[in-house]
C-alpha cells in the first residue's frame, strides 16, 4: 500500500478529532475513567486489529491510552492506518 502525502494526511486527519501527524504516524492520546476502562479500550482495539492484519503501538499509562498507527512496510502513514484510527474511535466511543 502506498504512503501518502503530507497533504493527503492532513486532509484526512481533519475527520479524526485530536489525532497528530509526527515521526511518519499519527498519534492520539485517549484519557479514560480507570484502569480496567483503558484496558477495556485496548482489548477492543486488539481485536479490531487483529482482523484487520494491521497493528497499532500501543502505550499504556494507568488511565491513559496513546496509539500511534504507522505502516512500518511502507515507510509512515497509509490508509490502512486512516482506517485503524477510525476503528479506535469508534471503540472509545461510549
Amino acid at each position: 500500500m502506498a504512503r501518502l502525502s503530507l497533504d493527503q494526511i492532513q486532509q484526512r486527519l481533519q475527520d479524526l478529532q485530536g489525532w497528530k501527524f509526527g515521526n511518519s504516524a499519527i498519534t492520539k492520546q485517549f484519557t479514560l475513567k480507570g484502569f480496567g476502562a483503558a484496558m477495556a479500550l485496548v482489548n477492543k482495539v486488539a481485536e479490531a486489529a487483529q482482523k484487520a492484519n494491521h497493528h497499532p503501538d500501543i502505550v499504556i499509562n494507568y488511565n491513559r491510552v496513546t496509539f500511534t498507527c504507522s505502516t512500518h512496510d511502507a515507510g509512515g502513514v497509509t490508509e490502512k492506518d486512516i482506517a485503524l484510527a477510525k476503528q479506535i474511535e469508534a471503540a472509545a466511543r461510549p
